[in-house]
């Protein structure tokens, strides 16, 4: 008999799921910045309050839904089994949403988003040439490129000079943000291919949001920043960001992640941006350039690529294992 907790082999059309659900992740993603800046103007509220409040709404629905589902005892076991891995995971999500905040402030979000966000495949890229011992392939150099470029492209699409009072410490604020970025969506992939999504996704923000809840509240109460807001459309917004940008998309994340390599999966969500360029020229009014356009299009090409190559690699033949006489030592390596 096999287990379940090993998953079979992908197939083409599995890929394709994978790295679609990781795109709709990356797209819900992107309606954080409009939504976020509608209820800072709105409320008065600051970035890092609405997110504190966002995390404790995702918390709130993953657990309700855990509940009901009867999957409240699988997080508590996922909680002390893999306790270690679980807050990983928690804190580097934790890291990247608060380091991402520094880099904006300190470096403008141009900067930051292009350095962040183009920082997090790069490097996992590297890491996984080195646990391979070989030199990444031309497809993946080329498929990285061609996505960095269109990223900096949308970026810088606007043209307009943004303040940045501390430039150099903005940028390795971006930087660190992007590697907690790239490191999470590492650590959780193991968790995807032995655990279901709802329970992953329940314990882990959880974790994360232990983490941005009272450093959010706190440094808004001593900046002597508000901390509540009486507009209701404010609390309504609130309540979306958590439960759709954060509960939602990330299990959207790991879900694709059972089928999708980290690396590839960091590139997908290139179309968070994307997807916030196109909100603000359809229901804000600005002006998209032709640079953002060439952006965007370069993004999706080159998520169009991981999916043709992932697919081209899932239909290739592969060598049969030898098979070891069963006996006390008898079991696969990686059954776990």
């Amino acid at each position: 008999m096999t287990t379940s907790a090993i998953p079979a082999t992908p197939t083409s059309g599995h890929l394709w799921r994978g790295l679609f659900l990781v795109c709709l992740a990356g797209v819900v993603w992107g309606t954080i910045g409009p939504a976020a800046q509608v209820v800072h103007d709105a409320s008065g509220l600051s970035a890092l309050t609405i997110g504190a409040y966002r995390a404790i709404a995702a918390v709130v629905v993953l657990v309700a839904a855990a509940a009901m589902m009867g999957r409240l005892r699988a997080c508590l076991s996922l909680g002390r089994r893999h306790w270690r891995r679980v807050s990983a995971v928690g804190v580097l999500t934790a890291a990247f949403q608060l380091l991402f905040f520094v880099a904006v402030l300190w470096a403008g979000v141009s900067v930051a988003t292009v350095v962040s966000l183009g920082f997090a495949p790069v490097l996992l890229l590297v890491i996984g040439s080195a646990r391979r011992r070989s030199r990444p392939s031309a497809g993946q150099v080329l498929t990285a490129a061609v996505a960095l470029f269109g990223l900096l492209l949308i970026s810088v699409a606007g043209g307009t000079a943004e303040e940045a009072p501390h430039p150099t410490l903005g940028v390795l604020a971006a930087l660190a943000s992007g590697a907690a970025y790239a490191l999470s969506a590492e650590a959780a992939a193991p968790l995807t291919q032995r655990l279901d999504t709802l329970t992953i996704t329940t314990v882990t923000m959880s974790v994360t949001a232990a983490a941005l809840v009272p450093g959010g509240l706190l440094v808004a109460y001593v900046r002597g920043e508000p901390l509540m807001t009486g507009d209701t459309g404010s609390w309504l917004l609130i309540v979306y960001l958590g439960t759709v940008t954060m509960a939602l998309a990330y299990a959207l994340l790991y879900a694709g992640l059972r089928t999708t390599p980290s690396g590839a999966a960091v590139v997908a969500t290139l179309l968070e941006p994307v997807t916030a360029v196109v909100i603000a020229v359809v229901f804000l009014g600005e002006r998209l350039a032709p640079a953002g356009l060439a952006g965007a299009l370069l993004i999706m090409a080159a998520i169009a690529t991981l999916g043709r190559r992932s697919g081209q690699a899932s239909s290739r033949p592969t060598r049969p294992r030898r098979t070891r006489p069963r006996g006390a030592c008898g079991s696969p390596a990686g059954r776990r």
